[in-house]
């Protein structure tokens, strides 16, 4: 039996070991920490239990990647409870868009932009209708072998040949490669600030730069089924585990690792911080490429070896983790909104919040309620600072806390006199606590459909989670991790009719 090492307990990373264990393989999933989940965890402090990074779960309408993943790993169901409206977004001229997953959505977008914007949102909502069927269906992207090519050709030409997409043939062939701005040209410019906010937060990059098809698809999360998770978005991560756990595989906390070793361009095991070695016939690291890099040290393919030190493109997050008095929010308060104070974007001038449910009482004490705001904000000036003035660090620290309670003072007027709890994190926190180099978050910025790395990094090692197609998001991790599955399923079939193991 193959023995298959997972590092990482992430969404991705479970995925995969989930379906490998579902299908008889030997999976050990190592995490550092002491819970699962990673970006995508929640964590517990002082009585609150807030969300580490990711705060809004989306993908589980029927048929959807996360109703398709609960499938492939034998999960009956996620505890969730349906999230409608999916987010409020809030304008710098004071008005706000509600985002609907249902048919409230046409109305309220003719009332925020006016019945010219409705073309744009016509295009949008086809156009990620028919790329959300195709990500169901190609196999892993971009193809690495003459094998996938051939495979990614005739599924493609099979699902082409569908009456559905007819109409939109010649729009989705030319959109693969230019950006959202093309179809936001003489769009009002409330919407195109919008779209902006929105695809900050679903693709790190705005509409100038967010290619067209990855830019409609992330638009369209609130119609895919938003949820909201008993326990936190680590709920996820749990579930996942326990199928592992429930499939004959096994997660192990506390199992740092810090060196994978390869023979003959074959990994062959890792090594934990406390000195224990795991044999691996297969190995899936659900880490950052930086972080397989440094792992392999080298022996790292050459494409690891160029990296630079630390990601020069994407984002980290500055986030501020709240106790707060339910008191503060009015009834029927939705639970996620953005707000956009102003141009350009990030540094705490687009910030996003997403509170604990009231019903949800495994999150906060008694009429409390937890609290996670977060916005984009660059790496390499909270490293200079960390590194080389600590008095200059703290008080950049103190000051963005100050800009992100001010932009959710916005929504929440009354929010400074209900906090008992103020915990604000840098990318160098990110970095202390879920070991991402550098504290980078959120994946690649999703310019164009190539920028992903391919799953597979040597003959038995494959990387998942947010640095690989379809990218950010833990509906997209997830689908991510589904592929990989796929893909060693696929290589140990082959494996098997070449040493006649049958």
């Amino acid at each position: 039996m193959k023995k298959v090492i997972v590092i990482g307990a992430g969404v991705g990373g479970l995925t995969t070991a989930a379906i490998l264990a579902k299908a008889g393989m030997d999976v050990t999933v190592l995490e550092a920490h002491v819970y699962p989940g990673g970006c995508a965890g929640t964590f517990f402090y002082q009585n609150y239990r807030f969300e580490a990074g990711a705060t809004l779960a989306g993908g589980f309408a029927p048929g959807g990647p996360m109703d398709v993943v609960a499938k492939a790993t034998g999960i009956q169901g996620w505890p969730m409870h349906p999230a409608e409206p999916a987010m409020v977004a809030h304008l710098p001229d004071g008005s706000q868009v509600t985002r609907w997953g249902d048919e409230r959505r046409f109305g309220e977008y003719q009332a925020a932009f006016g019945v010219e914007a409705m073309n744009f949102w016509s295009w949008q909502e086809k156009t990620a209708d028919a790329m959300w069927d195709l990500a169901l269906r190609l196999p892993a992207w971009p193809p690495q072998s003459i094998m996938q090519m051939r495979d990614l050709m005739c599924k493609s030409w099979n699902w082409l040949k569908e009456d559905v997409h007819n109409r939109l043939k010649p729009s989705l062939a030319a959109d693969a490669f230019r950006s959202m701005a093309l179809h936001l040209k003489g769009a009002p410019e409330k919407l195109r600030l919008f779209i902006d906010g929105q695809l900050l937060i679903s693709a790190q990059t705005t509409s100038t730069h967010a290619n067209a098809l990855y830019a409609a698809s992330a638009l369209d999360l609130p119609r895919r089924g938003v949820v909201h998770l008993e326990g936190g978005m680590g709920a996820i991560a749990h579930t996942l585990a326990q199928a592992v756990n429930a499939h004959g595989g096994q997660v192990i906390y506390r199992k740092q690792a810090t060196h994978i070793f390869i023979e003959n361009g074959e990994v062959k095991g890792v090594e934990t911080k406390r000195g224990e070695y795991f044999d691996a016939d297969i190995l899936i690291a659900n880490l950052t490429p930086w972080n397989i890099a440094n792992l392999l040290g080298d022996d790292a393919p050459a494409k690891l070896r160029r990296l630079p030190p630390q990601p020069r493109y994407g984002w980290g997050a500055f986030v501020v983790y709240i106790g707060l008095d339910s008191a503060v929010m009015p009834k029927d308060f939705p639970l996620h909104h953005q707000v956009i104070v102003g141009e350009p974007l990030g540094e705490g001038r687009s910030v996003f919040l997403s509170l604990s449910p009231e019903w949800d009482h495994s999150r906060a004490p008694d009429g409390r309620r937890a609290l996670t705001i977060s916005t984009h904000t660059q790496l390499t000036p909270w490293w200079d600072l960390y590194k080389n003035d600590r008095f200059r660090y703290e008080a950049c620290k103190q000051t963005y806390t100050q800009r992100i309670v001010e932009a959710a003072e916005r929504i929440l007027p009354g929010i400074r006199d209900g906090i008992d709890i103020l915990l604000p994190g840098t990318p160098v926190t990110f970095e202390n606590y879920t070991h991402r180099t550098a504290g980078w978050v959120g994946g690649f910025p999703q310019t164009d459909l190539f920028r992903n790395w391919s799953p597979r990094l040597a003959s038995n090692l494959w990387m998942v989670g947010d640095s690989i197609f379809p990218g950010q998001s833990t509906a997209a991790v997830a689908l991510g991790g589904l592929r990989v599955a796929e893909e060693v399923k696929q290589a140990f079939l082959d494996d098997k009719v070449q040493r006649c193991e049958f």
